[in-house]
This record gives structure tokens, C-alpha cells and sequence, in this order.
């Protein structure tokens, strides 16, 4: 099979520093779907971006990639515009980012068919439905804004923007990173489906080895700017040779099963939680989102909250840390009320209840150093200078980090060490409850280990009470303790997480266990050809649930 594209040595840094990329070569071939696997940093996106042209100007890029015969290095800007989205389209990972919020989702499908086709008026229209069709989306959402789609159904928009302009090569940056295992496995069966059918030649990025599994024919595992191994599927997953590599495949299975606490008193007490948002400035009922919910975590005890995108999960988050409107029959912390909005977050119970956002570099300020921002989380309780250096360097110790990071600022900072910061800063409250949102998303499968380590400590330590909201069943697995389950604003299946996790009672929960990418089976740790579910073949429906 001839290649479509033929990468030869790239290179890629800033000039007079240490490459970023180092001598990537890799072809691929038309319906062929190459994962490129690593933790953060190691280059994936970087790889991408120099095969689309958008890289940041200041980077400087050697090597050769051959595109059908054309060598890309060498375009004009005027040569990638006319290439780029045409023939080389790219579906990135936050599709808020690219979505247009003015635009209905039909106008921007419209402007990008204008820019490569030469479809008007009804033609145009129709164009845009059947691209609509094409990627399971109802022909009516058109007329809706971004912000009123779900996560899937955003993503879905985005593939069909990349598709408008029928390329023969598809980049995929992390695409399923931020959603549920329900959605993931239906954008996964979307895109290995339109490969399929379109005869596209697909690079699919991500840092989890289970999803790539289920899309990939060819994984190539990727560490600080270097390709370090490069095979079929199932061979290297079942066989890696490179040390890095064996680590990422075992990494899963390093996770060691939390001990069950004994019984205590509860931290949290929540009866009737009942969170509603209105619609910017104008009158009308408030939209609820979350519907009398009850809650109870007890000391060191550890409460899941999983379920769909949209089910409810962080507006309940949200809501017990002042950052959306809610009401409560019963909030109770540490048998103390515990008081609603950002005005209430100056009282000691709300103090107690702290949170870990899921995107470190949204959450931590990039103008101020590590020593500033964990200054704030302690500023209200009056201590000298010293005293909040040496608490600061205490909670960094605990975190695993040393005091030569006080002075650094979050973008010299790995994910796994903001996420780490992120911690801290909310250890310095001295929290009873801490709730965790997705903090694990974004990060490859060695570094949630880590970070899964550091909250056992700090649960073991400290006594500490967890709500961790979450997507990934295998973390909540290991996690033990209680798991409710979200659907639509409500909880629909709540028990032990062994017993939920094992024998599922309602049909929303098993639908989340079916869409699982890897399950904790003997056979899974083999990592064999068996370690995935089946995608469709050629031809053959993707089998799209409602979103």
C-alpha cells in the first residue's frame, strides 16, 4: 500500500535551544489510522501542527513531509491556505475554542463549505444538513448556538467542520479527552467509521493507550520530542519493547484498590440540593440542572460522582464551593451550615469545603509565581512571613514537590506539577472535603498514578473526605467507597462502587460500564487483541446513541 504521507526526520525547537521534536519519520497510508501516544509535552501536537503548517512562528523546523507526492515544508502561506481544511483537516480538543458562540452552527458549516466549494444558495444548505447527518446530528440543530449543544454534540460539529472540506487526511488532537465513556466511545466509532467509509487517512492523539487501542491499526509511543517505538496495534500493546513504553501499558495496572475506612461521622450532610442557572439578563425561569439531589461523605470517606457530560456532575461541584446558584434543604459540614454563594465562601464551613478544577492551566494564574498564589490561599489567616513560607514549603513537600518551585510560574510547570500546585493551594485551607472535577482527564496514564498516590496520602494522613467526579470507572474502582450516579440532574444508581461497578441496576449505569474502554480482567492486562470493544467495520453503522 502506497503512502499518503511520508514524514522523514522532523525536527522541531527554538532556535539556539534543545529540539522539542527530534527526527520523527513515519508514513501512513490512506484508510490507516496511526496513534500517537505520550504524556504531555513529548511533541504530539507539535508533530500535528507542523503537518497542517501552524506551528508558532517562532519555531524552527527541519526535515521532510511528503503529502501526496508534495513536500509540504517547502509551501508558501497562499500554498497552505489552499491545502490546509481542504485536503488536511484537523479536529482539536476543545471544541468551545473553536466553535464561533456568535454564529449559529449552521452559518459556520455554511462559511466553511463558501471557502473550499463552490455550493450557493439550497445547494449550500443541503451540503451543510448532509454533513450534519453524516456525524449523527439532527438536521435542526443549525439553528443553535455552541453553548446549546452538549459536549458530544459540539465535538460532533467539528469533525463535520473538518470534514466540509472533503481532506484525505484527518489530524485528531485529543479529541475525546474531556468526555464521558458513553460519548468517547461514540465520537471513537464516528471517526473510525467515516475513515471507513471516506477512505481517510487518519493521526489520532492522546495520552490514554486504551482509547487509541480502539481506533488505531499502528501506535507510535511518543517521550520528550522522540518517536521511541512504532507497530501494529496489538502487537506493541501486547509486547512493548522500549522500557517508557512497558511503563504506559502497565501504568494502569499499578493502581492499587483504596482500603474501605471505617465508619464515621459525615463531613458533608446535603438534602434536596437544587442547582438553576438563568439565561444572562433576561426574564424567564431559571434552567435547572441538578434536582433535589441528597448527599452524604463521611471523614476519610470517598464519594464518585460519575455520569454523562451535561448529567449535573460539576454544577453539584459548583454549587458547594459558591460558584453557582444553588439551594438546599439540609448542606451541613462538619454538622456546621454550610452557607451558598461567593459571599458565603468568607465563612470558616465554607472554608472546609475546597476544590480541584480539571484543567491546571485555566485554574492557576499565569502571571503570578507558585509562592504568590499558595500567599492568597493563606492570606486571610493572619500569619507572618515567615510562617507562611514554612507552611507553604510543608504542603509542597506533601504534594511531592520541593521549594524550588515557589518561584517558578504555571507554564514552566509539567501537567502532573500544576495539578500538583492546584492541590496545595487547596491543602493550605485545611480542608475536611475536597472535591476533585476531572482532575485527571489531561493527563497521561504514568502521571495519574501519581496523582492518584499523592490523594491516598493525603486521605490517609489527613482523614481527608473526597467527592471525585470522574469519567475514568477504572480510577473509581481503584478508588472503592460509595459512586452515585448522575443522569440528567439526577442521581439514578447509588451503593458501594464495587457493587455498582459489578452489577449494575439502571440502565444509564450500564451503558457507561458497555461503552468502557478497557475493562480490569485478566485478559486486559495482557493487553491482547481481545482489550477492546469491537469498533464497526466497513460500511457498517457506528451505532450512535442519543447525545
Amino acid at each position: 500500500m502506497s503512502a499518503l504521507l511520508r514524514l522523514s526526520g522532523l525536527t522541531i525547537g527554538l532556535p539556539g535551544r534543545a529540539p522539542l521534536v527530534r527526527d520523527i519519520s513515519f508514513d501512513l497510508a490512506a484508510g490507516e489510522v496511526l496513534g500517537l501516544v505520550g504524556e504531555s509535552g513529548s511533541g504530539k501536537s507539535l508533530t500535528v501542527s507542523a503537518l497542517i503548517g501552524l506551528l508558532p512562528p517562532a519555531m524552527r523546523r527541519a526535515g521532510s513531509a511528503r503529502f501526496d507526492g508534495q513536500e509540504l515544508f517547502t509551501l508558501a502561506p497562499r500554498a497552505w491556505r489552499r491545502l490546509r481544511g481542504r485536503r488536511i483537516a484537523m479536529v482539536f480538543q476543545d471544541p468551545m475554542a473553536v466553535l464561533n458562540p456568535f454564529m449559529t452552527i449552521g452559518a459556520q458549516i455554511e462559511e466553511v463549505l463558501r471557502a473550499h466549494h463552490p455550493f450557493r444558495g439550497a445547494a449550500l444548505r443541503a451540503r451543510a444538513a448532509a454533513l450534519l447527518t453524516e456525524v449523527g446530528l439532527d438536521i435542526t440543530l443549525a439553528g443553535r448556538h455552541a453553548h446549546a449543544l452538549s459536549g458530544g454534540q459540539q465535538q460532533r460539529v467539528v469533525i463535520a467542520l473538518a470534514l466540509a472540506g472533503d481532506p484525505c487526511l484527518l489530524l485528531a488532537d485529543e479529541p475525546t479527552t474531556a468526555l464521558d465513556t458513553v460519548v468517547q466511545a461514540q465520537i471513537l466509532a464516528l471517526l473510525r467509521d467515516l475513515v471507513s467509509r471516506r477512505g481517510l487517512a487518519m493521526i489520532f492523539i492522546s495520552h490514554d493507550l486504551a482509547v487509541v487501542a480502539r481506533i488505531a491499526d499502528r501506535v507510535g509511543i511518543m517521550h520528550r520530542g522522540e518517536l521511541l517505538e512504532l507497530g501494529a496495534t496489538d502487537r506493541l500493546l501486547a509486547h512493548p519493547e522500549h522500557p517508557y513504553s512497558r511503563a504506559l501499558v502497565t501504568a494502569r495496572h499499578a493502581l492499587r484498590p483504596w482500603p474501605d475506612q471505617p465508619a464515621a461521622a459525615p463531613v458533608l450532610r446535603l438534602r434536596g440540593l437544587h442547582v438553576a442557572y438563568r439565561s444572562g439578563w433576561l426574564p424567564g425561569r431559571a434552567r435547572k440542572v441538578v434536582h433535589g439531589i441528597d448527599l452524604d461523605i463521611p471523614a476519610g470517606g470517598v464519594l464518585s460522582l460519575i455520569g454523562a457530560s451535561g448529567s449535573g456532575k460539576s454544577s453539584v461541584a459548583r454549587a458547594l464551593v459558591g460558584l453557582a446558584p444553588a439551594h438546599a434543604a439540609l448542606a451541613e459540614v462538619n454538622g456546621r451550615p454550610l452557607p451558598f454563594g461567593l459571599a458565603g465562601r468568607r465563612k470558616a464551613a465554607a472554608q472546609q469545603v475546597q476544590i480541584v478544577f480539571q484543567n491546571p492551566p485555566a485554574s492557576l494564574n499565569p502571571r503570578l509565581s507558585v509562592a504568590a498564589m499558595l500567599a492568597e490561599a493563606v492570606s486571610r489567616q493572619r500569619l507572618t512571613r515567615a510562617e507562611v513560607l514554612a507552611r507553604m514549603g510543608a504542603v509542597l513537600r506533601e504534594v511531592g514537590l520541593d521549594e524550588s518551585h515557589l518561584t517558578r510560574l504555571p507554564h514552566q510547570l509539567s501537567g502532573g506539577q500544576q495539578q500538583r500546585i492546584a492541590i496545595a493551594r487547596a491543602l493550605l485551607a485545611g480542608p475536611s472535603l475536597l472535591i476533585c472535577d476531572e482532575i485527571l482527564s489531561a493527563l497521561d496514564a504514568n502521571v495519574q498514578v501519581q496523582i492518584i498516590d499523592l490523594l491516598r496520602g493525603l486521605r490517609e494522613r489527613r482523614g481527608l473526605a473526597l467527592l471525585f467526579i470522574g469519567h475514568d470507572l477504572s480510577v473509581v474502582r481503584t478508588l472503592g467507597g460509595e459512586v452515585a450516579v448522575m443522569d440528567a440532574g439526577t442521581i439514578v444508581e447509588r451503593g458501594a462502587a464495587a457493587d455498582v461497578l459489578s452489577r449494575p441496576c439502571h440502565a444509564f449505569t450500564r451503558r457507561l460500564l458497555a461503552a468502557e474502554p478497557y475493562r480490569d480482567s485478566a485478559a486486559q492486562r495482557e493487553w491482547g487483541a481481545g482489550a477492546v470493544w469491537p469498533l464497526p467495520g466497513p460500511g457498517q453503522s457506528p451505532g450512535l446513541l442519543p447525545v
